[in-house]
């Protein structure tokens, strides 16, 4: 158990790196399983089109969708942008740098798996056989044949078991012509691909560093802030959980064993460690000890967060902080006041 949970820490530690690496195993999966794939076409001309174009659309749209789902950022998302406003106010470009970065790693099966198909042509040959100009691989035969059964004929070109019209039009020929336009396209494809991200990575540096760097900051703010509330929440739950149960034990020992006698003396250092752990747990429930104060906190939670402001507050001798508001503000005003001076800071930019 305390190694899952240590590896757990090390995936949380290291998300964006796990991400990267989830991706990459997605791409390496999509292109293992179209070479696994039996890919049959079906050889008529109303359906080659539609069931190769669905090979090329399909499993890219459900690649795309598992990135998002393998995202843990999409729940942190979608709650920030779904939350109630509150004292915090929401940042757009926040919300469009982590919708972006998510984007980013679930496009890349997709793109795999539609490299692959192209480069492989056996979508492009099943769909664009039918309609395809083949004239120049067919013979003076085929004059005799209608349009209909000129396309129904080179529909089932891709199917070899299927494929009787040897004597009217060269397969091997016409395969060759239609797969090298298929990997033409591939290669267009990677390139129009590989063009569009060098120009992204090329040209963001040109734009705001300071503007890029907050909403970079705040985004993994967010996705921090929510980690350590998670964590906070289960901590105190724990303690909540222990004191009560051993509040209920206490309440009722005396209850059902009222005859025996006085129980064991624990030694001394087994007592102390038992009084400064229960004294742990009751520092760790932060004051809310009913289960409507507790409602009401994770409420306010949701529905009005904190503004992003940290206050220094006073301590008193045992290092707690003073909550009695009016003895704080007395102190306060006793003081004497400190005098003010102007700083000037100078840049060398």
């Amino acid at each position: 158990m305390d190694k899952f949970r240590i590896m757990v820490q090390f995936l949380q530690a290291n998300q964006e790196s796990f991400m990267n690496g989830i991706c990459g195993i997605m791409a390496l999966a999509s292109a293992q399983m179209y070479s696994s794939f039996e890919f049959t076409c079906p050889c008529l001309p109303a359906y080659n089109y539609a069931y190769s174009i669905g090979i090329l659309i399909v499993p890219p749209i459900w690649f795309f969708l598992l990135g998002y789902v393998l995202n843990n950022n999409i729940s942190v998302l979608t709650e920030e942008w779904k939350r109630p406003m509150g004292k915090r106010r929401k940042d757009p470009a926040v919300l469009r740098y982590m919708f972006s970065s998510m984007t980013q790693r679930a496009l890349i099966a997709p793109v795999v798996w539609i490299a692959v198909t192209l480069m492989d042509g056996k979508s492009f040959l099943c769909a664009f056989s039918p309609t395809a100009d083949l004239s120049e691989f067919l013979n003076e035969t085929y004059k005799g044949l209608s349009k209909y059964e000129l396309q129904k004929l080179q529909a089932t070109i891709p199917c070899e078991d299927v494929f009787d019209g040897h004597g009217i039009i060269s397969r091997d020929a016409a395969t060759r012509y239609i797969r090298c336009f298929s990997q033409a396209c591939g290669w267009i494809f990677l390139m129009i691909i590989t063009v569009v991200a060098f120009l992204v990575r090329a040209i963001r540096p040109c734009f705001s560093q300071a503007a890029f760097l907050k909403t970079k900051y705040w985004s993994h703010y967010i996705d921090t802030e929510r980690k350590l509330f998670d964590e906070m929440c289960k901590e105190h739950a724990k303690s909540f959980a222990k004191v009560c149960i051993q509040q209920y034990f206490e309440s009722i020992s005396g209850e059902i064993v009222p005859q025996l006698s006085t129980p064991m003396k624990k030694g001394k250092g087994n007592k102390d460690d038992d009084g400064e752990k229960q004294k742990s747990d009751e520092e760790k429930l932060l004051g809310i000890r009913k289960e409507d104060d507790m409602n009401k906190v994770l409420w306010n939670w949701h529905t009005c967060k904190p503004p992003l402001l940290v206050n220094k507050r006073a301590e008193d001798m045992n290092g707690h902080a003073l909550l009695d508001t009016h003895s704080f503000s007395d102190e306060r005003h006793s003081q004497k006041p400190m005098k003010k001076t102007a700083v000037a800071y100078y840049s060398k930019v």
